[in-house]
């Protein structure tokens, strides 16, 4: 199943950027490397200000077409292409595995993920209703919701199938074209994807996908006032710098940003749920998401009851190459990121706390780290940083008010998680949690129906269910005089 799964990736691979449907090489080349092995796997081109402006007139130019489409035929487009992923999972999964790291058969997951917003979007291009309304002037006034423009669209390496997917099944579906900037780490899982959606007929200049420089790029379309949409997804940092270079065109800007997700354990909670869905939200992509819990807290009464069963459960998890059968956690994306995680695990340890499993690198070698459980210590870094790497610090805590207060001392509000019986308290806790999105008795919580996007420097707008498409479009009001 290795050789076949690998092969079915490197058949979609393709060392070129597409502009307007077009292969664009480019002299100058990125290489980019399997994060298990540390080896080459491909190039694509380093592209800069130049191509990113071809792209940019290609999304132009196919703007009036494509957003005065029958909508039903833009829904039929992403059906289509919808049916193209679903064939083609393994080798996309494959793909992504090669150049991301993480496990197999966690890739095909998020490749059907991916693929349930195309769905999810295909219809509500068939729902882009307006309202009518009675004006106190007498007057009637019709509104419409119409394509925002030429989008950019920059999304980052840790979910490379799904955050495309999550951008381009809204602004396809409103009638927006798009300019693509991948992650210089996972740039062929967004080539092969627009490759298909070629394939299920996308006019030419309606998505284009540049790679090079992030900075170049990125600085190109912030620029442009043909650009009138940016979504981003990354980091705090450089989503604050991307505001910014937006503010002189006044850019429609969505921003996916950093997190420090608390997850709260309960003494009334299921003490097995709570750790199994604690793996479940941690350990996906080998801890490096913007939503995985980043700070546990447990009650104290049952905190090392709680602590011992996740060390022993997490002690058991399969750590390998994306190919090896029953891996659950792969190799961190590049070396710094391993340092990262390392050092944390030494200063929660400075602070008092234990190391219950793990401890360190792992066996393997290379950018593969142990998955890690603490308890006790400081958590303050935790509030302050991402780790986003396979570690788990846990801290006690008393009482209620104690907890939320920690919980809400930090600059992120994406995603939180909430362990309980009390249905009472899961309401209360749950509504004065500084958080866009909060799990209740549950690790995972994203899908195409439920909106997802954070508050404070976690960044605003919403990205996937019936809010998802709002981002794309704007409100126009036509008002009647009728006689």
């Amino acid at each position: 199943m290795t050789t076949q799964a690998r092969d079915a990736g490197l058949k979609l691979l393709r060392e070129h950027a597409l502009i307007a449907g077009e292969a664009v090489t480019g002299a100058s080349r990125i290489a980019v490397d399997d994060p298990a092995t540390g080896e080459t796997i491909g190039h694509v081109p380093d592209l800069g200000v130049a191509e990113t402006e071809r792209a940019i007139a290609a999304a132009v130019d196919a703007f009036p077409a494509w957003s005065r489409s029958d909508p039903h035929k833009r829904a039929a487009f992403l059906r289509e292409w919808a049916r193209l992923i679903d064939e083609n999972v393994d080798g996309l999964a494959a793909l992504m595995s090669l150049e991301n790291g993480k496990p197999f058969e966690e890739a095909k997951g998020e490749v059907a993920y991916s693929n349930g917003f195309i769905k999810w979007f295909a219809g509500e291009a068939e729902r882009l209703l307006g309202e009518t309304h009675d004006s106190p002037l007498g007057h009637v006034i019709v509104t419409f919701r119409e394509a925002v423009g030429p989008c950019a669209l920059i999304t980052p390496w840790n979910f490379p199938a799904a955050m495309l997917a999550r951008k381009l099944g809204p602004a396809f579906a409103a009638g927006c074209t798009a300019v693509v900037k991948p992650a210089s780490q996972t740039p062929f899982t967004a080539i092969a994807l627009a490759e298909l959606a070629d394939r299920a007929g996308l006019p030419k200049g309606v998505l284009s996908v540049v790679t090079g420089d992030a900075a170049t790029i990125g600085g190109a379309l912030t620029a442009s006032p043909a650009i009138r949409k940016l979504s981003f997804t990354g980091s705090t940092p450089v989503g604050r710098k991307l505001a910014a270079q937006c503010a002189p065109t006044l850019k429609r800007v969505s921003m996916e940003l950093g997190g420090a997700a608390p997850l709260i354990v309960f003494a009334d909670a299921d003490l097995d749920l709570a750790v199994a869905e604690t793996i479940k939200g941690k350990f996906r992509n080998s801890g490096q998401t913007c939503v995985c819990p980043n700070r546990v807290y447990v009650e104290a009464s049952v905190a090392e009851a709680y602590a011992n069963k996740l060390a022993e459960a997490v002690a058991q998890i399969p750590v390998g190459a994306a190919f090896e059968p029953g891996v659950k956690v792969g190799p961190l994306i590049e070396d710094k990121a391993l340092a990262k995680v390392e050092d944390h695990l030494k200063k929660v340890q400075a602070s008092g706390g234990k190391v219950l499993t793990g401890g360190g690198r792992h066996a393997l070698g290379g950018r593969f780290f142990q998955p890690t459980v603490t308890l006790g210590g400081d958590d303050k870094l935790f509030r302050d940083e991402e780790t986003f790497g396979p570690l788990i610090p846990v801290f006690p805590f008393d009482n209620e008010d104690e907890v939320l207060a920690k919980a809400n001392d930090s600059e992120f509000g994406l995603a939180s998680y909430l362990f309980t019986r009390d249905l009472d308290r899961a309401f209360r806790i749950g509504r004065r949690i500084e958080a866009g999105m909060c799990g209740i008795n549950t690790g995972l919580m994203s899908t195409a129906v439920a909106p997802f996007g954070g508050v404070k420097s976690s960044g605003y707008g919403r990205e996937g269910s019936t809010h998802g498409i709002d981002e794309y479009v704007d409100i126009k009001a036509l008002t009647l005089a009728l006689k």
